[in-house]
């Protein structure tokens, strides 16, 4: 498909030695890509002259196959402005895939994938996930981002392009950004680094999958916060490693549950300043059991701090990475929580005796991270704008945490319980008791109110009823009606004698560990009030 001035092209062969006539020949191309959805509904096509010229046809043939390609309502015309694909077609997209589907299936044997797949859970659209609006969880300050600033740095850099940074780059990222990192770091986190000891990715995802690809061997047993966050848990599905839920207290991971369940485990993946979803901070005595665990057991702990920027009521804590004495540490960050989220830029401090492994790793991936925002994001912080818009927001997220809180305790009162108050950009809490989560969230998805539920960030059987409800991107004014809205829909499924009621469950008891470790590939025999490992 080409475009042209006046419309886009698809490949067309004019063959005029073949028995079938030029018309007929442009008439079936026109017809092909727009059953096969390469043209779609209210797109422009070239006009006669532009077609004809672009074959080197005299416009005859053309103007009969287009004459025909609109009487049989393929194309329509619009006077004074052209041709398009008509806007009337509206062939099911899903009906179209599956004959396209089942001629395949006739035509060939089995379609093969790789059998790591088969193990990975199906992604699945719930609407909570990308809504954008009132409670939506992800969401940032958009109405008091800095744009007249970005903006003029982006255009300043795009001025400036230069020969060599339109060529292949340094696959950790520019030096100049990663010096820029490091020191914020050890300032802000107090996290042992230098420059080369990090690597620039496009968000925390892409830096967990690269630790991973260096990390672990195909059956390898992952710690994983119980809840957790799903994606984290698709990353350790596709390395074809078991993951092991660890509960989550008010302290943080529970490492000596840890221990016993899986003592063996490769490595640790904690959210210790802010867990998600649940919103604890891990203490210093929980840390310090954590890196003791790793030192005597050989492994890694993977120290994920998305918004550790945002603490409200208390003393930073010192990231994980900067009380680990022996390297064990990989620390991921990202800007997506203080710049915005399309942004992708994180970064991973690597112990320095692996930065070889994981340059080999991301070489044979992505080759290098993308120049261009790396250079606006460390002008953004040189010249002190990223220093004064956190603190500017940081102020702005406490007052809109505080407003949620009050609204939240104003509609349910003591029926219900919040969490994570402290930090981050979102609250969570759990339902009154027989009230599914997902239920609420689809239902308040439909009133433009965005919460995510909460059952879904456990792994194990044992699922409390909750949602997530984020902050930082919903305007004072509208979190009091948001709150009334949530309330609501609570409401309405108490009262509907239909309603499908979920039950608060227990944490997990030796015998459902049992059978959740059988499942998973793994086995533990419940002995008195611990597990012993089957080899």
């Amino acid at each position: 498909m080409r475009k042209v001035a006046n419309g886009l092209l698809p490949i067309i062969s004019a063959d005029r030695k073949s028995s079938k006539p030029l018309h007929r020949q442009i008439y079936e191309t026109f017809r092909a890509a727009i059953a096969n959805k390469n043209l779609r509904p209210g797109q422009r096509v070239p006009s006669s002259r532009t077609l004809a010229n672009e074959l080197g046809l005299s416009r005859t043939p053309v103007l009969n196959a287009y004459d025909q390609l609109v009487a049989d309502g393929y194309f329509e015309s619009r006077a004074g402005f052209g041709t398009f694909v008509s806007t009337s077609l509206r062939e099911p997209f899903e009906l179209r895939k599956a004959q396209a589907a089942g001629a395949r299936k006739s035509a060939s044997g089995p379609r093969r994938m790789a059998n790591r797949l088969a193990n990975l859970s199906r992604f699945k659209v719930d609407p909570w996930l990308y809504g954008s609006g009132a409670l939506s969880i992800g969401q940032v300050a958009f109405d008091h981002f800095p744009f007249h600033i970005w903006s003029r740095l982006v255009a300043r850099n795009y001025r400036k392009v230069s020969t060599n940074s339109l060529q292949y780059g340094d696959p950790m990222g520019s030096l100049m950004f990663r010096r820029t990192v490091a020191e914020y770091l050890r300032t802000s986190r107090a996290v042992v680094c230098d420059a080369e000891q990090i690597m620039v990715v496009s968000g925390s995802q892409q830096g967990l999958a690269l630790t991973a690809h260096v990390l672990f061997d195909r059956g390898d047993s992952v710690w994983l916060e119980e809840p957790g966050h799903y994606l984290t848990r698709k990353i350790i599905e596709l390395a074809e490693c078991h993951s092991v839920p660890v509960p989550v207290d008010e302290e943080g991971l529970d490492v000596q549950t840890g221990v016993g369940i899986c003592n063996e485990a490769r490595a640790a993946y904690v959210t210790p300043s802010h867990q998600f979803p649940l919103g604890h901070t891990m203490t210093l005595s929980r840390r310090f059991e954590l890196l003791d665990w790793a030192n005597s057991a050989g492994a890694w702990i993977i120290e994920d701090d998305y918004d550790s920027e945002y603490l409200y009521r208390e003393m930073p804590i010192a990231s994980l990475q900067g009380l680990d004495s022996n390297s064990r540490v990989i620390y991921l960050g990202t800007f997506s929580k203080t710049l915005y989220p399309s942004l992708r830029l994180g970064y991973v401090v690597i112990p320095p005796d692996l930065v070889d492994r994981f340059v080999a790793v991301r070489q044979t991936m992505d080759v290098f991270p993308s120049d261009l925002f790396q250079t606006v994001v460390n002008e953004f912080i040189q010249e002190g704008h990223y220093s004064r818009y956190v603190r500017r927001t940081r102020e702005l997220y406490a007052l809109r945490r505080e407003a949620l809180v009050e609204a939240l305790s104003a509609a349910f009162g003591s029926s219900v319980e919040m969490f994570g108050g402290k930090s981050g950009l979102h609250l969570a809490m759990t339902l009154p008791r027989g009230i599914s989560d997902v239920e609420v969230a689809k239902l308040a998805s439909e009133r433009n109110v965005w919460v995510r539920p909460l059952s879904p960030c456990y792994l194990g059987k044992s699922r409390r009823q909750g949602l997530l409800l984020g902050f930082g991107g919903t305007d004072l004014t509208e979190i009091a009606a948001a709150v009334t809205c949530l309330r609501e829909v609570i409401d309405s499924i108490k009262s509907a004698p239909e309603a499908t009621f979920s039950t608060d469950q227990q944490p997990l008891g030796a015998s459902e560990v049992f059978e959740q470790s059988h499942h998973s590939g793994f086995l533990f025999q419940p002995v008195d009030n611990g597990f012993v490992l089957q080899m």
